[in-house]
């Protein structure tokens, strides 16, 4: 088994791709790693794969994937960590941002320190307050509702045990949520670094505010689904109840009012029944608290059909 996997993908970074594998080759070879580099061009339309492709074929230590189409940074992370093979594996992004010369530390803190994942902290960033307003913003909602305590969680500078990166599973913007999905896994000995941050040398940021409105919808995603995808009654279930005695409560207080009038008072209610408003409030909130009830009950339902079918992770076997 190798010592470390490299995972970066890239697009349109034709220009850095060069720099960047000396930088890591220089890093790895004075280290005496056994490692592999792995590329996944994300669909660029400049001579990335080109580039790619030329190094790739000159040195058996790289390996080079092209997708068909821009699929997004999670699908090309997903592919790496399928290919890799390296007892740890780092991710990086391709612009010469993160430094190759974090590897080292990163990969004692998994080896030696036996921590699953080490998220990289961009404490002192060289980008433009239009990418890093929204990152700021964006890291603490995510900080407070995973209750992870990370500064960081978009640094493309990351470093894992091969165990996590096969047992999780990118797709849409989960790749800023790797550590949340590592822990919903059952991954939880996770740390930060303080990483060194250089200055973009070539091309353009790709990080705009449209992209943290869909990590934002993908994190409530991926909150809801940790916590209750095996156990869907609990969510549906617990609100369908909640109304469903509202209503029942607002309907007692009008039988109540009725009943009143006749053999108590002797005083007739101003109004009818169907005439006040909280009838319908009473009615809403019945069906409402059984449409979620059912709701959650078939939810459990698909859930425990699928159980039989589900993969449960084991990270250890003897004599198998």
């Amino acid at each position: 088994m190798k010592n470390l996997s490299i995972v970066i993908p890239a697009k349109d970074e034709a220009e850095s791709i060069p720099e960047l594998l000396s930088w890591i080759n220089r890093v790895v070879q004075k280290e005496q790693y056994t490692y592999e580099v792995i590329f996944i061009d994300d669909g660029s339309t400049d001579q990335t794969w080109e580039v790619i492709r030329k190094l790739a074929s000159a040195d058996s230590n790289y390996k080079a994937v092209r997708l068909n189409r821009n699929f997004g940074k999670s699908a090309a992370l997903q592919t790496g960590f399928q290919l890799a093979e390296g007892e740890v594996v780092i991710t990086m992004d391709a612009d010469l941002q993160d430094s190759p010369d974090e590897i080292p530390s990163l990969y004692r803190l998994i080896t030696e320190q036996g921590f699953d994942l080490v998220s990289g902290w961009k404490k002192k960033r060289h980008d433009p307050i239009t990418k890093t307003l929204p990152s700021k913003f964006f890291n603490l909602v995510t900080r407070k509702i995973s209750g992870i305590d990370l500064h960081d969680f978009n640094c493309g500078l990351k470093a894992y045990r091969k165990v996590v990166v096969k047992n999780i599973r990118l797709y849409g913007e989960m790749h800023r949520y790797i550590p949340l999905l590592s822990k919903w896994a059952g991954f939880s000995r996770i740390t930060e670094k303080e990483v060194e941050h250089h200055e973009r040398k070539f091309g353009v940021s790709k990080y705009g505010w449209e992209r943290m409105m869909r990590g934002f919808l993908d994190l409530l995603t991926i909150t809801f689904v940790g916590k209750f995808a095996q156990r869907p009654m609990h969510f549906f279930g617990s609100w369908g109840v909640l109304w469903f005695l509202a209503g029942l409560g607002m309907t007692a207080f009008i039988l109540w009012q009725k009943v009143e009038s006749i053999f108590i008072t002797g005083v007739p209610v101003k109004r009818e029944v169907t005439e006040q408003p909280i009838f319908y409030l009473a009615l809403v909130a019945v069906l409402v608290g059984s449409q979620l009830f059912l709701t959650g009950f078939i939810a459990e339902l698909i859930a425990r059909q699928s159980l039989s079918r589900r993969d449960y992770l084991a990270i250890e076997k003897i004599n198998c």
